[in-house]
C-alpha cells in the first residue's frame, strides 16, 4: 500500500475517532515533540513577555513578492495587553500549484483563504509525522462550490495539496498549538494568503484573475495589522465579511 494510500486512510479513521473528541488527541510521537520543545518555547516566550498556553495565532504566505518565492509560517502570541505579537517564523517546505486559491478536488492547489483548527483537527497520527486539518472547504470555500478535503499542514517537507513544514518546524507548531487548545482557546485562527497583502505586492499582481478574490483577503490581513487582533470571520454574499474577535 503507497504512502500516499496509507495517509488519507489514516485521515478517514482519525476524522471518525477523534473530530468530535473535546480533547486534545495525543500520541507517542506528539507527547515526545511536546517533551522536547515545551522548555526552549516556554524560555523564549518569556523572554518576549509571554507564555506557553496563551492563544495564538498562525498566519501563512505562499510567496513573498514575485522576486522571493519563500513560503512562510508565522505564529502570534497573545499577550497580557490582548494583542497578539509576532513570535516566530518557519519557512514553509513546500506547496502545491501557484497563486490563487484551491478550486476543485485534485486540482493540485493548495488553499487560500480564512480557517480554524479545533482540537478534533490535530492529528498526531499523520503518516506525514505531525498535521492538523485547516478546515478547508470553509463556508466561503461551499458558497462557491470549491470541493477537496484534508488539506493539512504537515511534515515531512512533501506536499500534496497541503502546506508542508520540516519535522522540526511542525513539532514546534504543534507544540504551541496544543499549549493553547489545552489553556482554553477554543480554536486557532489560520489565515492563508498568496503573499503579504501590501499595495506593492497588489499592484504587482493587478492583472492576476484572483484580483478580486485576493482584494477581499487584502480586508482580513488589514484588519489584524491595524488591531493587532485576528477578526472573527464570516461569509456573507459570498464574500468574506470581518469583525471583531471576542
Amino acid at each position: 500500500m503507497s504512502k500516499t494510500l496509507i495517509f488519507y486512510l489514516s485521515l478517514f479513521i482519525f476524522g471518525f475517532a477523534q473530530l468530535s473528541a473535546s480533547e486534545l488527541p495525543q500520541t507517542p510521537r506528539s507527547l515526545k515533540a511536546e517533551a522536547r520543545y515545551k522548555k526552549p518555547l516556554d524560555k523564549a516566550l518569556r523572554a518576549k513577555g509571554l507564555a506557553l498556553g496563551n492563544p495564538i495565532f498562525l498566519r501563512i504566505t505562499k510567496t513573498q513578492n514575485k522576486r522571493n518565492k519563500q513560503g512562510r509560517l508565522e505564529a502570534f502570541v497573545e499577550n497580557e495587553e490582548g494583542e497578539f505579537v509576532s513570535f516566530k517564523t518557519w519557512d514553509i517546505c513546500t506547496y502545491s500549484g501557484k497563486l490563487g486559491p484551491k478550486l476543485k478536488e485534485g486540482d493540485g492547489q493548495s488553499p487560500e483563504g480564512f480557517y480554524f483548527v479545533k482540537p478534533g483537527q490535530m492529528n498526531p497520527y499523520s503518516n506525514y509525522h505531525l498535521s492538523f486539518n485547516l478546515g478547508y472547504p470553509n463556508v466561503y470555500d461551499r458558497a462557491h462550490k470549491r470541493s477537496g478535503n484534508y488539506l493539512m499542514v504537515h511534515g515531512d517537507c512533501v506536499s500534496i495539496g497541503c502546506y508542508a513544514m520540516t519535522d522540526e518546524g511542525i513539532e514546534e507548531i504543534y507544540t504551541l498549538m496544543g499549549a493553547a487548545l489545552k489553556g482554553g482557546q477554543p480554536f486557532v485562527r489560520v489565515h492563508v494568503f498568496p503573499f503579504p497583502m501590501t499595495a506593492e505586492n497588489m499592484t504587482a499582481h493587478k492583472d492576476n484573475a484572483n484580483i478580486d478574490f485576493w482584494k477581499n483577503l487584502k480586508t482580513g490581513w488589514e484588519w489584524f495589522e491595524e488591531s493587532s487582533r485576528p477578526p472573527n470571520v464570516n461569509v456573507a454574499q459570498k464574500r468574506y465579511i470581518f469583525s471583531a474577535a471576542r
